[in-house]
């Protein structure tokens, strides 16, 4: 099987993808993401103690906003209609990894019916949340680690469903 990167043209320059031809179907995406700390930083979250206010409904809410303007930032997207986007973020404690960090573990879904995939608005929602965390908990801690964001799974389209294994 050839693999062809369909974001590079026969001259070697990058275009997006014609997709006209495609036929409109659901299409689901699934990333994830995880931003570690220290304990005390995990606890001001929880508690809602932290300066900036509700640190996970302010990531919950950025990461539905960056996914909706992924077409913005990443030069080859094409723009979506998106109809359905969620982002959840729950608390990991010491103990609940098997490498021991605790941190915020993020999951964003995305969904569109269209041409093209909504793997890229999962993802890129997955990103800015853990970035939203970073930036309002980060004067009491600039050690945080933005780590593990990956494609969990797609569905939809001629490849059809895709889970990481």
């Amino acid at each position: 099987m050839e693999h062809v990167l369909s974001h590079i043209d026969e001259k070697g320059e990058v275009r997006m993808v014609d997709v006209s031809a495609k036929a409109d179907t659901v299409r689901i995406a699934v990333a994830e993401g995880f931003i570690s700390m220290q304990p005390t930083t995990l606890d001001l979250i929880v508690e809602g103690k932290a300066a900036k206010g509700d640190v996970l409904a302010c990531a919950r809410v950025a990461g539905i906003m960056a996914g909706k303007q992924t077409s913005s930032i990443i030069p080859m997207c094409h723009p979506l209609l998106i109809t359905k986007s969620k982002v959840d973020c729950a608390p990991v404690r010491a103990g609940e990894r098997g490498d021991g960090r605790v941190g915020i573990h993020v999951v964003a879904t995305f969904g569109v019916t269209g041409k093209t995939g909504i793997e890229m608005e999962a993802l890129t929602a997955a990103s800015v949340a853990c970035l939203t965390i970073y930036d309002m908990c980060k004067a009491v801690d600039r050690g945080m680690e933005i780590m593990d964001v990956r494609l969990l799974e797609k569905d939809g389209g001629k490849s059809g469903l895709w889970r990481r294994g």
